[in-house]
């Protein structure tokens, strides 16, 4: 059928496979981001940044001190999600009864030093990142060629973003956090930490996007600029599913990658701009997201 539109289909499931890929990494920030604004309120501009960071200390962690892929996997959420604890505790966490434009402000300043701080230290050129002996190659499925990393990079980002909605959602803690963000004086009362139980949040959410940036590193080059080339993406994502739904979020995420890539097979010069027409379609139809609920 493809063949008959002058599309190979090998062509159309390869951009399919490329959608469905930034796909992944749309779902896993945009999880990220919808956690720290339904949870805290905050719109965290300096999640892009912090993805970048994730690349760049996985390629610190293997260069430096030889730690490998499945090491960075673990360890480098932990030491981001710890680096954007400091700064909830220092500095966020004086915002929260504040209007949103201020969080914004702050955040948006916070990923200028950021990126600045590693475009100054190692330039805009990007870093290689190998693939793990253990992925590399592919599957030849017959009509089209699937890499195993690519593969392996979209079963574990849909895992992650389920077992984070199925966290916040559907266990005891998580009940204990949407209920923090109501009425943290009630929480309180039955022996809580609610300062504390926030703080961890914005760190989680922050390991969020750190995971991501390993993920992403082996595919795309470390560099500076990649937190800035995908968070204004990110952030239509977050708008078109609602902000702060969590399962808005990843289906979204999902969803618009996909629809990304079939505009590359059959319009490629408005792959670019799809996302963001979605986008102002949805808010002029729903403009609390296709999963957002009405203030």
């Amino acid at each position: 059928m493809f063949e008959l539109l002058g599309i190979p289909p090998q062509a159309l499931f390869g951009q399919l496979l490329l959608g469905l890929i930034n796909g992944s990494f749309y779902a896993i920030l945009s999880l990220g981001l919808a956690i720290i604004f339904g949870l805290l309120n905050i719109i965290n501009f300096t999640h892009g940044a912090q993805y970048m960071m994730g690349a760049f200390v996985a390629w610190m962690l293997l260069n430096y001190l030889g730690i490998p892929y499945w090491g960075a996997l673990i360890v480098v959420p932990i030491i981001v999600g710890a680096t954007g604890i400091v700064l909830e505790r220092l500095l966020i966490s004086r915002l929260y009864h504040l209007d949103h434009l201020y969080g914004l402000l702050l955040t948006f300043g916070l990923a200028l030093i950021i990126t600045g701080i590693f475009r100054n230290q190692y330039g805009i050129s990007g870093l290689p990142y190998a693939i793990p002996k253990q992925l590399a190659g592919g599957q030849n499925l017959g009509f089209m060629f699937l890499p195993n990393y690519r593969g392996w990079v979209v079963v574990v980002s849909l895992v992650v973003c389920l077992a984070t909605w199925f966290a916040i959602e559907k266990t005891r803690l998580g009940g204990y956090l949407r209920a923090a963000t109501e009425n943290p004086t009630m929480v309180g009362a039955f022996g809580i930490n609610v300062p504390r139980l926030i703080t961890l949040t914005y760190g989680f959410g922050v390991a969020l996007a750190a995971f991501a940036g390993v993920l992403a590193a082996p595919i795309y080059s470390v560099n500076p600029n990649m937190g800035a080339d995908v968070i204004i993406v990110v952030f239509a994502v977050v708008v078109i599913g609602g902000m702060g739904s969590i399962l808005g979020s990843i289906l979204t995420g999902f969803g618009l990658g996909l629809v990304e890539g079939l505009t590359r097979v059959f319009y490629p010069e408005g792959s670019a701009v799809v996302i963001f027409v979605i986008m102002a379609i949805v808010l002029l139809v729903k403009p609390a997201g296709l999963f957002g609920r009405e203030a």
